[in-house]
């Protein structure tokens, strides 16, 4: 669970998490996008091979949304997806897994912009 965040880091648990990251069926890894612009279909790959109930991405500092293509291969992928700034992303995180939900989250640092 999020126990806090800042600009530039997130707390999952006890790990202290200073850049992007995925965290998916519970495994927490590095993700490549710094920013919202930098997302690219191939970072998003390994939410298709064990499909989440949603995909909660965190967009940083505002709620934006990535490009449409992005959006488009979701859809395709049968990937249902929320896109909020980060710290609504922690929250809503921390909710649909006290709810026993199957949900992943690919998030950029509450600061990125």
């Amino acid at each position: 669970m999020f126990r806090g965040y800042d600009d530039d880091y997130v707390q999952f648990g006890d790990e202290k998490l200073s850049h992007s990251f995925t965290l998916h069926h519970g495994t927490v890894s590095a993700w490549r996008p710094e920013s919202l612009a930098d997302i690219r279909l191939e970072d998003l790959a390994l939410f298709s091979e064990q499909l989440p109930e949603v995909l909660l991405i965190g967009t940083g500092r505002k709620t934006v949304f990535p490009d449409v293509t992005i959006l488009q291969a979701l859809d395709e992928s049968h990937i249902g997806y929320e896109c909020m700034d980060s710290r609504a992303a922690a929250r809503t995180y921390n909710i649909l897994v006290g709810e026993g939900r199957n949900v992943s989250l690919a998030m950029l640092l509450p600061g990125a912009s």
